[in-house]
């Protein structure tokens, strides 16, 4: 026979959404701050190539 959970509290389900969402806050900043060290050129460790044209 299935049992009803216990209600969780307003702040606990605070706590676990924001904690999902700052990890995803973070993955953004790290992305956006490798993509600017790409772009601009200056950075050693990546190979960009800005012109795919094989011919």
């Amino acid at each position: 026979m299935a049992v009803p959970k216990k209600k969780m509290s307003k702040s606990k389900t605070n706590m676990r959404k924001s904690s999902w969402k700052n990890k995803g806050s973070k993955q953004a900043d790290r992305a956006i701050s490798l993509a600017k060290s790409v772009l601009s050129g200056r950075s050693d460790g990546f190979v960009y190539l800005s012109n795919l044209d094989n011919s």
